[in-house]
């Protein structure tokens, strides 16, 4: 894929994160790893507007990548810069990483929640549970750190009093996958209004992330169901 083709692709992905009503105003981040590092969402540019050309480059430790066709210095990157370059310097397998405020998820973080086994697709983010991480300030190493532990062995995790991040192999596998933790807490914190909800065990969990494997298997060998 060409950089621009990928630089369309991610504003595309950001437009529609903005339309799925997972995110709000100017807040959240977006970035996709490319050679050398990665493209990132410039800070406080609304999605509306944001054109291909507005993405940042950046390698890993936050230096420029590129020098605009005219010239011009590239837009600010992200305040989360940071935390999209540990994300993807941790986890080679990632490819793209999109941080939200999503309602429901932000409100579980506020109270510093896991998202625990109460449901069986809380094996989509790959564990038996979705962390969170502990709060710090927005754009330091040390929300970057929380993030990044929050995240080993998950594809994603919420962000105590901040939101959620969702990682993926693609833009859109990470969205759906935030759209995926939003609808969870969302059914998690209804659940809540009953009292504590029973959680399914860890034995019960395996089995879910077993057929999880085997029809994913399935899918990607074109077998029949």
């Amino acid at each position: 894929m060409s950089d621009q083709d990928l630089r369309e692709q991610l504003v595309d992905c950001a437009r529609r994160m903005q339309a799925s009503g997972i995110n709000q105003g100017t807040s959240g981040n977006l970035s996709v790893r490319i050679s050398g590092g990665m493209l990132i969402t410039p800070s406080s540019l609304a999605y509306e507007l944001m054109q291909p050309e507005d993405l940042v480059a950046l390698d890993l430790k936050g230096q420029p990548l590129q020098i605009p066709a005219d010239g011009r210095p590239q837009r600010r990157p992200s305040s989360e810069w940071r935390l999209h370059a540990d994300v993807l310097a941790s986890r080679p397998e990632v490819q793209a990483v999109l941080h939200c405020h999503s309602i429901h998820a932000t409100a579980l973080a506020c109270h510093g929640r896991d998202i625990p086994p109460f449901h069986y697709m809380t094996a989509v983010a790959g564990g038996h549970d979705i962390r969170c991480a502990p709060y710090a300030t927005f754009g330091t190493q040390a929300l970057s750190d929380g993030v990044v532990q929050a995240l080993e062995g998950r594809l994603a995790c919420l962000m105590a009093q901040h939101g959620q991040v969702a990682v993926g192999p693609t833009l859109d596998k990470a969205l759906a996958l935030a759209v995926e933790v939003e609808t969870l807490a969302r059914i998690y914190l209804q659940a809540l209004a009953l009292g504590e909800p029973p959680l399914l065990s860890a034995e019960q969990m395996e089995q879910v992330r077993h057929q999880f494997r085997t029809l994913l298997y399935r899918a990607s060998s074109g077998s029949g169901s």
